[in-house]
């Protein structure tokens, strides 16, 4: 069975719902500086998923889920992820001085991720045992989690003040390792929550865990 021929290449709500979001986003940003440093990911995601559509069509829960990661990116980027108007409201109850909008898109992070990364693992033959599985998984989304707060810290260093919204700092000196701890905390909701699920979407590929030890 071809790869193509148990899932359709890419589903058609991702653009439909994707491009007018990211449009939208871009109407009257917070800062137009800031809206371009935080929706190239997006757009890059959506660029490789493209390029990746036909070759190697990733499970519905890997493209739902970055789908949503893209969403709440852009969200940050039009607002910039200190103001997200829902998470003002919320300050009251989680901490007040501070939007706590950011986090929520750094548990993505690693939820999203986390499961892509299984989805390779497996469909690449890279992890024969499948007690490593998960784990590694874990530590590539870390991993990337880490290299995001170091292009940060790079984009800062090059820009200066220019990057203080892209940064969402919000006075806490402890932000960067602050998001990498939601983003291994997402990872880890997803290999624990989500394995069994994506598992059985992953059997449908002909790439199936069953009988590797």
């Amino acid at each position: 069975m071809g790869c193509t021929d148990w899932v359709p290449a890419m589903p058609r709500y991702w653009s439909a719902v994707f491009l007018p979001t990211l449009a939208a986003s871009a109407v009257r940003p917070h800062d137009y500086l800031t809206w371009l440093l935080e929706a190239l990911p997006a757009v890059a995601v959506f660029g490789a998923l493209l390029a990746t559509r036909r070759r190697l069509p990733l499970t519905p829960l890997s493209y739902a889920l970055l789908l949503v990661l893209c969403l709440l990116v852009l969200a940050g980027a039009h607002y910039s992820f200190a103001h997200v108007p829902p998470f003002e409201w919320l300050r009251p109850y989680l901490r007040p001085g501070r939007n706590d909008f950011d986090k929520l898109a750094h548990l993505f992070q690693g939820l999203a991720p986390a499961v892509v990364f299984r989805e390779l693992l497996v469909r690449g033959a890279v992890v024969r045992r499948d007690g490593w599985l998960n784990p590694i998984a874990l530590g590539l989304t870390l991993a990337l989690s880490a290299a995001y707060e170091l292009l940060e810290w790079l984009t800062a260093q090059l820009l200066g003040d220019a990057a203080r919204d892209f940064l969402a700092l919000q006075g806490d000196p402890w932000d960067a390792q602050s998001d990498m701890t939601f983003a291994l905390l997402g990872a880890a909701t997803a290999t624990t929550l989500l394995s069994r699920w994506h598992d059985r979407q992953l059997a449908a590929t002909g790439s199936g865990r069953s009988g590797r030890r």
